[in-house]
């Protein structure tokens, strides 16, 4: 049968992009090595030229410096011919990688959407809705009881405003006084001495004399005051 039929040959996968742009890499790395050979050829001829004089012996040193040059030339023909098909490849490339890159982002968002619906059926909007209502309602049933139990007791609610201001102007007064160091109740009376316009007497300290001739027959007590004479006893 193989000799009827004959073997199939197989066949070698067509070579990658990056495979094709190696190898034109390395091509015109090849033909740049040899660009700087015909350089630095030309190079010593020129120098020769330099020192040749005009004739037979200057036209051969320029004969051979045109070959030379031909064959750079020719070179760099090829040098920016290969150059042209490594940037063709590189754009194959890119875009071949731009390719992949959005076949994996399509993937990757069509795995997410799959998880995300399934997830979206574990949650209701409504169960969603009626859960914020519920939170706000006893967040405001929290601020009530918060206030309540931060009532004063015992403050009277009627305060007039005028009276108010009496109080906080009273109170300025106080302060004012308090920071020269004494407060306004200690603070000595400022009302002017009647008794020193009027020039009045000093009031007398201590017993009074007595009058001259006249002796003080009775006697007196511990306090002053007449003493009082004991009763006789009979018998």
């Amino acid at each position: 049968m193989k000799r009827v039929f004959g073997i199939k040959k197989e066949t070698q996968p067509p070579p990658s992009v990056q495979d094709a742009s190696d190898r034109i890499n390395k091509r015109g790395e090849s033909v740049e090595d040899k660009i700087k050979k015909l350089d630095a050829e030309l190079a010593r001829y020129k120098e020769q030229l330099k020192k040749t004089r005009p004739g037979p012996a200057q036209e051969a040193v320029k004969a051979r410096a045109m070959r030379v040059l031909k064959q750079k030339r020719m070179y760099e023909g090829q040098r920016d011919m290969l150059y042209n098909q490594t940037f063709n490849l590189d754009q194959v490339s890119f875009a071949a990688e731009g390719i992949k890159d959005a076949q994996q982002t399509m993937a990757a968002m069509k795995s997410a959407n799959k998880e995300l619906k399934g997830m979206m059926k574990t949650v209701n909007i409504q169960d969603v809705d009626n859960l914020q209502d519920e939170m706000t309602d006893l967040m405001d049933v929290s601020n009530e009881i918060q206030e309540t139990l931060g009532r004063s007791y015992g403050v009277p609610d009627d305060v007039d405003e005028e009276e108010l201001m009496g109080e906080l102007d009273a109170l300025e007064a106080d302060m004012e006084f308090e920071s020269e160091g004494v407060p306004s109740y200690l603070q000595p009376d400022k009302e002017p001495d009647l008794d020193s316009e009027l020039n009045l007497p000093s009031a007398p300290m201590g017993h009074a004399p007595m009058p001259a001739g006249r002796a003080n027959t009775q006697a007196e007590d511990e306090l002053g005051l007449p003493a009082v004479p004991h009763a006789s006893l009979r018998g």
